[in-house]
C-alpha cells in the first residue's frame, strides 16, 4: 500500500532493464528506496539472463510508473 501511494506520488524507485536479445524493455518496482531496489536487482537481472537474455542493462529511476511494465 505504501509502495502503490509512494508510486502514485512519483516518489517511487524502479529499475529500467533493457535487454538486446529479446530486444524488450522491463521495469521491475516500484520500491520505496533506492537500497531495496539495489537489494532486490541481482535475482531479477539473474532471471532474466537463465530465460536467455542478452546484453542486460539497468538504471535506477525514481519516478511514477503505470503499466504497460514490459515494452
Amino acid at each position: 500500500m505504501i509502495r502503490n501511494f509512494g508510486n502514485k506520488l512519483g516518489l517511487a524507485w524502479w529499475a529500467k532493464i533493457e535487454t538486446d536479445q529479446p530486444s524488450i524493455t522491463y521495469w521491475f518496482g516500484p520500491f520505496i528506496t533506492k537500497r531495496s531496489l539495489k537489494e532486490n536487482m541481482s535475482s531479477f537481472i539473474k532471471e532474466l539472463s537463465d530465460e536467455g537474455s542478452k546484453n542486460i542493462k539497468h538504471s535506477l529511476v525514481r519516478c511514477k510508473k503505470e503499466e504497460p511494465l514490459t515494452v
